[in-house]
């Protein structure tokens, strides 16, 4: 198997639920006993707060860039950024380092252009849902998306930030969700997408009233194929 460098650590939520999928994964594929070869960077989040606001996200791409570094050294062979949002540095991080890194957008596009997707609706962090660094990587395989409502950025934005970063899933929480959900039905949307990984706490993936293509699953079945050198 390949050895797999993750950036993490924003949240600890996330890189928890990367390295376990990864894991389970693999053991599918091979045997239960199987471990992953895995290096894993885990930035201390908490000094990135103004991130909420745009503020440090030069900061963030800094210390993202010396993380990928550091996991190349470490003899990381390739790499994965367990953050969607954070995805807006992919091509400064991917210039400073002489190893692949998995884009989560590409898998997952390919997914949905494979299923014949159309108009759906992006769900995540506020730069996610607003910006084209992740829209445009879609977009790419022929995926439509629908323009995202601001009201609704917002709510979403503030219960990734505030609760579930911190692994709070409370009923408000997922009552919100799936009242934006129903309202993105009711608009036309045809599917979800799940860009943000700690969403899962409060979004049955595998029980809704859309189909949800879910971000998190899809970049890590795309790095186990990496692993096993299927890619």
């Amino acid at each position: 198997m390949r050895k797999l460098g993750l950036i993490g650590g924003m949240s600890w939520v996330s890189t928890l639920t990367y390295m376990e999928l990864i894991n389970r994964r693999v053991q599918r594929r091979s045997s239960p006993r199987t471990t992953v070869p895995l290096v894993v960077e885990s930035l201390d989040f908490g000094s990135l707060s103004g991130l909420r606001e745009g503020h440090d996200w030069e900061k963030a791409a800094d210390m993202l860039v010396g993380a990928a570094n550091r996991l190349e050294q470490a003899g990381a062979e390739g790499l994965i950024i367990c953050a969607n949002a954070l995805h807006k540095y992919y091509d400064r991080i991917a210039d400073a380092v002489d190893i692949p890194i998995i884009h989560a957008a590409d898998g997952l596009g390919a997914r949905m252009a494979r299923e014949g997707v159309t108009n759906a609706a992006l769900i995540g962090r506020r730069n996610v849902m607003t910006e084209s660094f992740f829209r445009q990587r879609l977009v790419a395989h022929g995926v439509d998306l629908m323009p995202p409502d601001m009201d609704n950025v917002e709510v979403i934005d503030r219960i990734i930030y505030e609760e579930l970063m911190v692994g709070k899933a409370s009923r408000d929480a997922q009552r919100s969700l799936k009242s934006i959900i129903t309202q993105k039905e009711q608009a036309g949307a045809k599917a979800i997408v799940l860009a943000c990984t700690e969403l899962e706490l409060v979004v049955d993936i595998d029980a809704n009233v859309l189909p949800i293509f879910d971000s998190t699953r899809t970049h890590c079945d795309t790095a186990v194929d990496w692993i096993m050198g299927e890619d």
